[in-house]
Formats: C-alpha cells, structure tokens, sequence
C-alpha cells in the first residue's frame, strides 16, 4: 500500500469516537439496544455542515495529504516536523469527517417555516423572553449541532429551550440553574 492510499479517508470505518455522538441523545437503559439519538437541524445547519464536510473532503485533506506524501520523501519521518504535524493534522481532520458524516446520516432537517404565525414555541423559532429584572433575551431554537451562541442560537436540548418548549406567548416558564430557579416570560415568538 502507497503512503497515499494509506492515507485515505475511510467512510466506512466510522467505530471511532462515539464518544464525540453522545451530547444531545436520550439516555438508554443498560441491556436496551441504542437507537442513534434524533439529531434535529434546521435547513440552514444542515447545509452549512455539508459546506464543512465538502470543503473537509475536497479541499483541505487533498492539501494535507499531498503535505504529508512530500514530507515523507524527506527521510528520516521521527524528527520530520511537516510529516509528524501533518499526520496529525490528517487525523484531525478525519475525526472531523467521521464525525459530520455521522450526525448527517441522522440529521432530520426540521422546517420551522411550517410554524409560520404560531405563537407557540416550538423547535427553529426565534424567542424573545423576559427575565425577572426586566431584561429581554432573543433566542433562536436551533440543533445541536449548529449552536453559535454569538448569534443568540441555543440548543433545542439546553435547560432554556427545554423549558421554553411548547410554551405560548405570555407563558411563564421555570429554569432550574445552579443559581436556583429563573422565571422567564415569552414576550414573542416567530418563526423565519
């Protein structure tokens, strides 16, 4: 086997880090056969995995790969610092791979337009809700996955979205915190 062949990514071989699947699943009883947790996305978070995952396998890897394979004809590979950093990079990068693929295989991409005019809230919509002190907070429901907290997106399985989950405009709901519990009251909802 060529040092290119070896490095090849394996679609197949995805038995790595299942450790890396396991936030956002239901817990399952020992003995009880594990169905692979719903990994709901929205539209927009399942394309931009799909960007990464293409940009991953068609640009980046082929860049580290031929990286490596010319690092490799330099000699001596234990102190070779291209072809030991590129290796690891390459490893990284299929973690990466093992991963996206994974989590789109399960992938159930959720239309929140559906929802459109509903003021209840439910998985994609975009909230905003009152604290006790006044101050409002917007929110948008998202997946798992595709959490950017500096977007204002949450998880649909976080405390706050678990709480505010089929609450109606003017509900109250509770969120339990290490702090104690938050009262937050849902000021509007849309979905879009």
């Amino acid at each position: 086997m060529s040092d290119q062949e070896s490095l090849a990514f394996d679609p197949d071989n995805l038995d790595e880090d299942e450790d890396e699947l396991s936030h956002g699943g239901a817990g399952v009883q020992a003995g009880e056969p594990s169905a692979p947790p719903k990994n709901y996305i929205t539209a927009v978070g399942e394309a931009r995995l799909r960007a990464e995952l293409m940009q991953l396998i068609d640009v980046e890897r082929p860049l580290v790969v031929d990286a490596v394979h010319w690092a490799a004809k330099n000699g001596d590979r234990s102190e070779n610092g291209d072809y030991i950093y590129g290796k690891k990079r390459l490893r990284e990068i299929d973690r990466r791979l093992r991963f996206l693929t994974k989590r789109l295989t399960v992938a159930e991409v959720v239309d929140a337009t559906r929802n459109q005019g509903v003021e209840q809230v439910f998985f994609g919509a975009h909230v905003t809700y009152s604290q006790r002190d006044g101050e409002q907070v917007h929110v948008h429901i998202v997946g798992v996955d595709e959490v950017q907290h500096d977007q204002g997106q949450i998880s649909w399985v976080s405390p706050v979205a678990t709480a505010l989950l089929r609450a109606h405009v003017g509900d109250e709901v509770r969120v339990h915190t290490p702090t104690g519990v938050q009262v937050l009251l849902v000021e509007s909802v849309h979905y879009g």
